[in-house]
């Protein structure tokens, strides 16, 4: 069991300790919840989220130490403003020099368009490092200035055409807009997304299921927690109930096969990470 989408500790607690790495020491952080939680999984993934312009600054730095903690379960994602003209130099560092083995952007947090031209060469290397990209490509309460423009699913689509060998995540069933990632996860071969944070959305988590089911994309759907919003039990629990809805209703139902293979799908595998 791989749990996709995890953050050592609540976004907004980030910004304390985001200049650690000047003393190359782990910040006061409590981590024992984390590791803790992470125990019920086989790998999971711990993200960094540099968005300065949503006052959320989870730095490379932080997240490799996390790793560095226990390399054999956790893999960490890198990420950079791309605004930024520094952007690559950073990416290159975190991979290089880190060992970070992915990127998170999140047009809506970092406030850029994600299909704008400008952020091709950006791309470009993340092709060349042959790395995934895990997208928040949609909305957030979190960040009510952020430009919900830039965040509909499909302004991925000339981004997964242009770089077809870049493995993309889009987080959270790419909410609210989960009919377009169905789309998306049926047009490219190279295109997955996740249920992290859904265990609180158990009606949209039904639909988009089945959404996915009926367009012949289930096998696409990658397990994903967002701990400390929710633990990998907790999302794997709300999964096997999802249908509860259809109970004693003519509403289809998710087969239990597909159920099991969303839990134990080896999502590191299909993203070229190493398992």
């Amino acid at each position: 069991m791989i749990d996709i989408h995890t953050h050592p500790c609540w976004l907004q607690d980030y910004p304390t300790y985001n200049h650690f790495n000047e003393t190359g020491e782990i910040p006061p952080v409590a981590l024992e919840p984390y590791f803790e939680a992470i125990s019920d999984v086989d790998r999971a993934v711990a993200l960094a989220f540099w968005a300065p312009d949503s006052r959320i600054e989870v730095s490379n730095a932080f997240v490799a130490e996390v790793v560095r903690q226990d390399p054999a379960k956790i893999v960490g994602f890198a990420s950079v403003d791309p605004k930024l003209p520094d952007s690559i130099s950073e990416l290159d560092k975190a991979i290089g020099e880190l060992g970070l083995q992915g990127l998170k952007l999140g047009p809506i947090y970092q406030h850029f368009v994600p299909d704008d031209r400008a952020y091709w060469p950006l791309y470009e290397r993340v092709q060349e490092l042959d790395i995934p990209i895990m997208w928040h490509q949609g909305t957030s309460f979190m960040v009510p200035e952020g430009p919900l423009e830039a965040s509909p699913p499909h302004r991925l689509d000339i981004i997964a055409r242009t770089f077809p060998n870049i493995k993309m995540v889009i987080a959270h069933f790419g909410y609210p807009w989960p009919r377009e990632v169905v789309a998306l996860l049926r047009r490219h071969a190279h295109v997955y997304t996740d249920i992290s944070v859904l265990a609180s959305r158990p009606w949209f988590l039904y639909n988009a299921v089945i959404d996915a089911l009926e367009y012949g994309a289930q096998d696409k759907i990658l397990l994903g927690s967002d701990y400390p919003a929710f633990t990998a039990r907790q999302t794997v629990d709300a999964l096997r109930k999802i249908n509860g809805f259809a109970r004693g209703t003519s509403l289809p139902t998710v087969p239990q096969n597909v159920i099991d293979e969303i839990i134990e799908r080896d999502s590191l595998a299909l993203l070229g990470i190493a398992t």
